[in-house]
């Protein structure tokens, strides 16, 4: 049997991307599961507005297809024989990403709660809702633009 050489840059690289999608994806499915707890509690005061809390309760879904935005632009260069400094972007890009995502959609989750809940009781609150709902993800984006930039430095 053949003994195989293991490159640690690799291995840092994988976790990077490995971070990237799922810290963002658990963030969305965290964020999602606060904000349509919220509404399916509206729906039962409101039934007639499922229309209006189904938009209030989707927005934290966007950080998991910022991790997966992420993810496709690092994958291409995540090979065996990559290089430690590209490795390191990669792992950095993909706590910056992560992190950011899954904070942003957890708390993008209580406020569209919040505005699930509103609707619920029957104030009209989506279009502020939406806006503050806005206000989180706005880092979530931050940190994708910021991830797309970081990638420039990469060495083909």
């Amino acid at each position: 049997m053949e003994a195989q050489t293991i490159n640690i840059a690799f291995i840092l690289a994988g976790i990077g991307l490995g971070l990237m999608v799922g810290l963002s994806g658990a963030g969305s499915a965290i964020g999602l599961v606060i904000s349509g707890s919220s509404a399916i509690g509206g729906l039962k005061k409101r039934p007639e507005a499922f229309g209006q809390l189904l938009v209030a309760s989707v927005l934290p879904s966007t950080q998991g297809i910022y991790g997966f935005v992420g993810f496709f632009m690092y994958l291409s260069y995540v090979k065996p024989e990559i290089e430690l400094f590209n490795a390191s972007l990669v792992l950095g890009a993909g706590i910056m990403l992560g992190l950011a995502a899954l904070i942003s959609a957890i708390y993008q989750g209580k406020v569209c709660a919040a505005s699930a809940s509103a609707i619920g009781s029957g104030h009209n609150t989506l279009v502020a809702g939406l806006v503050m709902g806005a206000m989180p993800e706005f880092y979530a984006i931050l940190a994708l633009v910021a991830s797309i930039i970081l990638s420039g430095n990469l060495q083909k």
